[in-house]
């Protein structure tokens, strides 16, 4: 509608000029006009200098306009009354499409800014492989997940394992893989799943990244809880009545030697299957004990969580326990840093949790010339507080450190197979997880990452 008026100027201009032409024409062509013939050539000149100059501001309006769309500058305007007759239909249209534009464009960028803001809250980590090995991290998770670390490029995953630098070469579109990953000193277990993007012809591969490790952990202790309960109540249901029946005899065995005192051979028979149910009675007591002790495992209450200060836990948690190490000639020294570090724990909890695991350390130092012990405290590059207990005794196989904090295994004469399970269930049960490494001190080293 804007162009009209606009359209009906240029007709209106050049039906004047062929009109001025013409009548020039016939001045020219007929005798004694030439005065007439000057004034209409002057008049005709001064039309095509008005058309050229309307064409003139026309395009330069049009070349402004067009750039203004080309380079998306909205904040241009066609006030162009002032210029002539029809310049304000054309400036307003102008104007009208390029608001036109500027709506479209503010759309685009609010859906954009939308879809990125979603992407940036997904709790998955979301990452790129571009075709050229570049990487792009797309959310706030993926930040977070690779920490501080500087990750642009393929060759940059190999600081956290082999294994997880080769599982995202080798992933293909549509595949799952489970990958461990460790980063600033924490392990974890990766779900990876891929996906194949094509935008402007180039091959892109999206992958997320969702952290089960506390999910795995939670469901093997469940499934330990479950097996042990059924184990314990089975057990019991059979060990009742034989630890009932075997004391039952004992005391009629000693009743009725006690009146057959006349009869040596009688005596002594009646001795030997008396020691015999009272080994079964023992073995019973013991065993119903030791089936007790493993129903903690399956009665752990929820922990209270309440701020403590390892400064004061540590300290109470040395009285208790190194009492007689000096004697022993243990050289024992704790460090925290920052001093005045605490943390969110069920303190009953985990104080019976580390006076566990340095009993377990003084054990390990008893055929040890110097025995050391120390524990630590300190916060890691991801703000957990991270407890460490080391010696330097002999330290744990390979193969064995894989399997201590299983139920039921033991590597001591007289041990439970308890004590490091429920452990584990502590740490799990605070959202942390706990860690059997080498020490630098040669022994073991028992790592608490809350």
């Amino acid at each position: 509608m804007g162009f009209k008026k606009f359209s009906l100027m240029i007709a209106m201009r050049t039906v004047l000029v062929m009109l001025t032409l013409i009548l020039l024409t016939f001045l020219i062509t007929t005798p004694g006009y030439h005065a007439a013939t000057l004034l209409v050539s002057l008049f005709l000149i001064v039309q095509c200098l008005l058309v050229f100059g309307f064409i003139t501001k026309t395009n330069a309006e049009l070349a402004r306009f067009l750039d203004a769309a080309r380079y998306a500058d909205f904040s241009q305007r066609f006030e162009l009354k002032g210029l002539g007759s029809g310049f304000g239909e054309l400036g307003n249209a102008f104007t009208d499409i390029l608001k036109r534009f500027q709506a479209v464009r503010t759309n685009q960028e609010e859906e954009l800014r939308h879809l990125k803001a979603m992407i940036e809250h997904v709790p998955v980590p979301l990452m790129s492989v571009h075709y050229d090995g570049s990487l792009t991290l797309w959310n706030n998770s993926a930040r977070r997940l690779f920490g501080s670390n500087h990750v642009t490029k393929l060759a940059d995953l190999g600081q956290f394992g082999e294994e997880f630098s080769d599982h995202i070469q080798a992933t293909r579109a549509g595949e799952r893989r489970l990958v461990n990953f460790e980063v600033d000193g924490m392990e974890q277990q990766l779900t990876i799943l891929s996906t194949q993007i094509i935008t402007a012809g180039k091959q892109e591969k999206l992958l997320s990244m969702q952290d089960i490790q506390s999910e795995l952990d939670v469901v093997q202790l469940q499934a330990w809880q479950d097996l042990v309960r059924v184990l314990t109540h089975e057990i019991m249901n059979s060990i009742t009545p034989v630890a009932s029946l075997s004391k039952t005899a004992v005391d009629l065995l000693d009743d009725a030697t006690s009146k057959i005192v006349d009869h040596p051979d009688l005596v002594e028979s009646l001795a030997d299957v008396s020691a015999a149910v009272q080994t079964v009675a023992r073995r019973s007591d013991g065993l119903t004990k030791f089936v007790g002790s493993y129903r903690r495992l399956t009665q752990l209450p929820p922990p209270n969580k309440k701020m403590v200060k390892l400064d004061v836990l540590f300290k109470q948690i040395s009285s208790l326990v190194t009492q007689q190490w000096p004697n022993q000639g243990i050289d024992f020294s704790t460090n925290i840093s920052p001093s005045g570090l605490d943390f969110n724990v069920d303190k009953n909890m985990i104080e019976q949790l580390l006076i566990n695991l340095l009993q377990n350390a003084e054990q390990a130092l008893t055929n040890v010339a110097k025995p050391i012990i120390t524990m630590n405290a300190s916060l890691n590059k991801r703000g957990h507080v991270i407890i460490d207990i080391s010696d330097n005794g002999p330290g744990v196989a390979e193969d064995i450190a894989k399997k201590v904090f299983v139920p039921f295994f033991t590597t001591k004469k007289h041990g439970s197979g308890v004590g490091l399970a429920l452990t584990r269930q502590v740490m799990v049960a605070h959202g942390g997880n706990v860690k059997l490494e080498k020490s630098q001190l040669g022994g073991a080293l028992f790592r608490l990452t809350f």
